[in-house]
C-alpha cells in the first residue's frame, strides 16, 4: 500500500505501516455505503477502497526544511494545500496504474477546492499544440477527439490513464499544454547540442553526470558511457521546455504530468527555474517499492510494483540451442 514520506527513515516508515493497517481496516468496517459517499460512481468498489486506503496510508513522520511534522499529508491534501495557485510537478512511473489512480483523486480534489491550473503534459509534443487547440475549439471537444488529434503517432503512451486528466480540464476550462520535446527533436539535440535547438548548453556538471548515469542503467547495459553523456542532454532539453512552460502559467497554477525523472529537484524541472518559482514548487515522486531515490524530491508516494516484463530481457543475447557449438 502507498506510503508518503520526504526522506527514507526508519521509524516514519513503521508509523505509516501501522496507519495504513490502521485505515485499511477502519475502511472495511465502514461499508460500501461510506466509500460511497467518498468516492461517487466513478471508481469501482475495489478501486474506491484502495484509493481511499491509500491516502490514508500516506501518513507518516516528513520533514521540510529540517522541521518535523506530526505527520505528512496524503497525496489530496498535499495538493489542495497549494490552492489557489498550486506549482506541482507531479511525478509517475509511466505504467503504474494504481499511480494513475491516486493522481487522478487528488487532481480532481484539487479542482474541487477551487483551483484552476494550467495542465502540463508530457504526453503531448509541443508541436502538437496547435492540433490541441483546434481540437479543443470544436463544438463538442472532448477528451477522446483530443488525443486523436495531437497524440504523436507511434508514442507508447497508454492513454486510457491520461483521458480523465484531459476531460476534467476541458470540464473546468484549463489551459492543456503539450509539455514534450518530440524525439525528433531530442535526436538532433543528441546529434547536434542543446543550442541546435535553442535550448541552454549551460548545464551544471553534475546534472549531465547524473542524468547520463541514469540512462546507460536504464537502457541495460546496452548505451555506454559515451552514450549516455550525449543522451543527456534530451533529458536537459525536455526539463529545461518544462520549466519554461512552468514559468509561463505560473500566475494561475500548473499542474505538471510528467515521468518522475523530470519532476526531481536535484537535476529536473526545477534546476530550470528562476529562484523565486523554484522555492515555490512543490515537487511529488511517484516511486515503486525498491527505489531509494526519495530524497530528491519534496515528497514521495510509494507503490507497489505494477506487474510487468523485464524490460532487459530483450537486450540479453538469446540462449544457445543445447548442443550448439561456436
Amino acid at each position: 500500500m502507498p506510503t508518503v514520506a520526504s526522506a527514507p527513515q526508519v521509524l516514519p516508515a513503521l508509523l505509516a505501516l501501522g496507519l495504513a493497517l490502521f485505515a485499511c481496516t477502519a475502511l472495511a468496517l465502514a461499508g460500501e455505503r461510506v466509500q460511497h459517499a467518498l468516492f461517487g460512481r466513478s471508481l469501482t468498489p475495489a478501486r474506491r477502497r484502495l484509493v481511499r486506503c491509500a491516502a490514508l496510508a500516506c501518513l507518516a513522520g516528513a520533514s521540510l526544511g529540517g522541521g518535523w511534522a506530526v505527520a505528512g499529508a496524503p497525496l489530496v491534501d498535499l495538493l489542495t494545500t497549494t490552492a489557489p495557485r498550486p506549482l506541482v510537478l507531479l511525478g509517475e512511473v509511466h505504467d503504474n496504474a494504481q499511480q494513475h489512480a491516486l493522481r487522478l483523486q487528488a487532481f480532481e480534489a484539487l479542482l474541487a477546492s477551487g483551483a484552476r491550473p494550467a495542465l502540463l503534459m508530457e504526453q503531448f509534443d509541443r508541436e502538437r499544440q496547435a492540433d490541441l487547440d483546434r481540437s479543443r475549439a470544436q463544438p463538442g471537444a472532448n477528451a477522446d477527439a483530443l488525443i486523436a488529434a495531437a497524440a504523436t503517432a507511434g508514442a507508447r503512451w497508454h492513454w486510457p490513464f491520461y483521458k480523465p486528466f484531459i476531460a476534467l480540464a476541458l470540464q473546468n476550462g484549463l489551459p492543456i499544454v503539450a509539455a514534450n520535446v518530440s524525439r525528433a527533436d531530442a535526436r538532433r539535440v543528441v546529434a547536434e547540442g542543446l543550442q541546435a535547438m535553442r535550448f541552454d548548453e549551460r548545464v551544471p556538471p553534475d546534472i549531465t553526470a547524473a542524468q547520463a548515469e541514469i540512462i546507460v542503467a536504464s537502457h541495460c547495459g546496452a548505451v555506454d558511457a559515451a552514450q549516455g553523456l550525449r543522451m543527456a542532454a534530451a533529458q536537459v532539453a525536455r526539463d529545461q521546455f518544462m520549466a519554461s512552460l512552468v514559468e509561463r502559467y505560473a500566475e494561475r497554477g500548473v499542474v505538471l504530468l510528467a515521468g518522475n525523472g523530470h519532476v526531481r529537484r536535484d537535476i529536473g524541472v526545477p534546476r530550470w527555474l528562476g529562484a523565486p518559482l523554484r522555492s515555490r514548487v512543490l515537487a511529488i515522486g511517484l516511486l515503486e517499492e525498491g527505489d531509494d531515490s526519495h530524497a530528491a524530491y519534496d515528497r514521495t508516494l510509494t507503490t507497489p510494483r505494477q506487474p510487468r516484463e523485464d524490460p532487459c530481457a530483450a537486450l540479453r543475447p538469446a540462449p544457445r540451442p543445447a548442443g550448439a557449438t561456436t
